[in-house]
């Protein structure tokens, strides 16, 4: 675990450092886009987090090429090299929608070649460890692969828009995927704990780490097109490279649960990116666009218009990250199934409690504007704080609360010594 610690620290000094050049660089030439509609940020700020976090790759690469027990994961140097090529590519491409605003087709476009890229030299779904399931020819094990990556690929891209939420998503989901990979293997019955979905779920970590501080509310940078769809790339690379690391034969039939789990804790790690996709694209789709047009519906949008702050919204994506992914990580550790089962049901109580918060806070106004007296100036709302000032003096002044203050006053003037007895 050493090893991928190491790597962890190398992508995470490298973006970090990059990010320190790439920031002045981009608000010295002005190399930042208009701010847009959907935008929850009012000044303009640059989307080049992207390009730190690609460098943050390359050299984490290099540097894991030269560490030995990594020896078999570039073995074959034909799969590094595509997913290498891959994510330069989807990277240019996210950086240069970012100034010009490409039209979609453009973008996914882009995004199946950087798949296609990937398929074509064996990072491609070719298993499914269940009952020794394998993928039936090469043109499907392509369309599976292809799939894959652009829909993770835009799940990903769909949820960058809070300060930290996509990398602090992809910082939780990698971690545990990171475990899970690691310990896959034993569950296999290999000895080999040095793998390319462990190694890239690692610079991942890396380089969402590197990121965060200059992406933490109120952020200085985005990571853009650019860096989110080079997140979901890799990530996608991840969990498509474990189906061809673990031979499904290999694992017992008596393990029927961590067989099945390869398949569900890619899905548990991205649960909030694909369950926002969804969304996004049936609620388009039924009203007549194209799901790839940009509106401001997602769930993060949803959760603000609900009264939450930003960071409090990016928390709460962060908690929901955690519980599934856990959840889903301690199923396939743990042989007592009802730890991860109460993890999950826990999680999901407390989860659900923060999210619906200002829902039952904005109940609570409801009710007391309910029993306050018709305000003299409708044009004030009383669930606002100049309606709810409003509100508060008619209710002074009306009889009863005149009695209840006149008895107050006639009560401390009572209490209060005459000159006679203080003389």
């Amino acid at each position: 675990m050493r090893n991928y610690a190491l790597i962890v620290l190398v992508a995470a000094i490298v973006t970090y450092l990059a990010c320190r050049i790439v920031y002045p660089l981009a608000m010295k030439h002005g190399w930042h886009p208009p701010v847009r509609e959907r935008d929850v940020h009012s000044t303009p700020k640059p989307r080049l987090g992207g390009v730190a976090m690609y460098l943050g790759f390359v050299v984490a690469i290099v540097v894991a090429s030269q560490i030995e027990q990594f020896h078999l994961v570039f073995g074959q140097p034909e799969r590094v090299w595509a997913i290498v090529g891959a994510t330069t590519l989807i990277m240019g491409i996210g950086v240069l929608d970012d100034f010009v605003d490409l039209d979609w087709m453009t973008k996914l476009g882009g995004q199946m070649i950087s798949a296609v890229i990937l398929a074509w030299q064996g990072v491609a779904i070719t298993s499914l460890p269940i009952g020794g399931l394998t993928v039936g020819s090469p043109l499907m094990s392509l369309a599976f692969t292809v799939l894959a990556v652009v829909l993770v690929m835009n799940a990903v891209n769909f949820i960058d828009g809070l300060d930290g939420l996509v990398a602090g998503i992809a910082l939780i989901a990698n971690g545990v995927f990171l475990l899970y990979s690691y310990f896959l293997s034993a569950f296999a019955g290999q000895t080999g704990r040095f793998t390319m979905a462990a190694l890239i779920s690692a610079i991942i970590i890396g380089m969402c780490l590197g990121f965060l501080p200059i992406n933490w509310n109120p952020a200085k940078m985005f990571m853009g097109d650019g860096g989110a769809l080079q997140l979901g790339l890799l990530m996608a690379t991840s969990a498509v490279a474990v189906t061809g690391e673990v031979d499904p034969m290999t694992i017992k039939s008596e393990q029927f649960l961590p067989a099945f789990l390869p398949i569900v804790i890619p899905f548990a790690v991205l649960i909030v990116p694909l369950l926002d996709l969804t969304m996004a694209v049936v609620r388009r789709m039924s009203a007549g666009k194209s799901p790839f047009s940009a509106d401001r519906k997602h769930l993060h949008h949803r959760l603000l218009d609900m009264g939450h702050t930003q960071l409090r919204a990016v928390l709460i994506f962060y908690a929901w990250t955690a519980v599934v992914s856990g959840g889903a990580l301690l199923a396939f550790v743990l042989e007592d199934a009802w730890i991860a089962l109460v993890f999950v049901t826990v999680g999901f109580i407390i989860c659900t409690a923060f999210t619906v918060a200002p829902i039952s806070r904005r109940k609570a106004r409801e009710l007391r504007a309910q029993k306050t007296p018709t305000l003299l100036d409708e044009s004030d709302d009383p669930l606002d704080s100049q309606g709810e000032a409003q509100a508060d003096t008619i209710r002074r002044a009306l009889p009863r609360y005149a009695a209840k203050r006149q008895a107050r006053q006639t009560s401390s003037i009572s209490d209060t010594p005459s000159e006679a007895e203080t003389a």
